[in-house]
């Protein structure tokens, strides 16, 4: 399970600093009076960025592992928020998704693959600020919330990192890449159910 780790870092300053081993879990999530010889299980590595590394801990009674991501890295998707954020603008400020896929793509990589990559960054990301918003009314866009506009409602950015603090009540149940809900749900899993009008409110600016 994976659970939100306030570091409080960039991604570069988490990897140099090797903030993962300064990151603690006092207690069990599954045994709050304890008791279940719940203890820190080393770490995991995550392919990008580079030298990331995610500090673990284990229930031998629950027979489950804990997990602390800091906030800029993605959840169950490769990279960190701010990169796909970026991808997600590009393309809602470009003449069609072609259009940015040439931008972005390197030398290397033909149009069709990096359509593929850029349209599942897109579908994953509107996908998640649709449910944010119903999530926090005073979010309200009056439209299909995009990132530009999610940004220009906060007046703040990266604006992914932002509402994984704005929703963290709902992280559990909310999908990659800002929450951590397993992606069986990404292609017509079983339907997670949310509560309304229950997420934090935005900052006075975004009123």
């Amino acid at each position: 399970m994976q659970l939100r780790y306030q570091s409080g870092h960039t991604s570069e300053t988490y990897v140099t600093e090797e903030a993962w081993r300064s990151a603690s879990l006092p207690g069990c999530p599954l045994h709050p009076k304890g008791g279940c010889d719940f203890a820190r299980h080393g770490s995991y590595a995550r392919v990008d960025p580079p030298g990331t590394r995610i500090a673990r801990w284990y229930c031998p009674q629950g027979h489950r592992t804990f997990s602390l991501l800091p906030d800029h890295l993605a959840a169950r998707f490769p990279g960190t928020l701010g990169e796909i954020e970026a991808v997600v603008a590009e393309v809602e400020c470009a003449r069609s998704v072609e259009a940015a896929a040439n931008a972005l793509r390197p030398d290397d990589v033909t149009l069709a693959t990096a359509l593929r990559w850029i349209r599942r960054r897109l579908r994953l990301v509107h996908a998640v600020l649709r449910i944010v918003v119903s999530l926090l009314p005073d979010l309200c866009l009056g439209s299909a919330p995009t990132v530009r506009s999610v940004r220009a409602r906060l007046a703040c950015e990266p604006v992914l990192t932002a509402l994984r603090h704005f929703a963290h009540r709902h992280l559990q149940a909310l999908p990659r890449p800002l929450g951590f809900s397993p992606p069986g749900g990404d292609h017509g899993g079983r339907k997670t159910h949310f509560q309304q009008h229950m997420g934090p409110d935005p900052p006075q600016g975004a009123r």
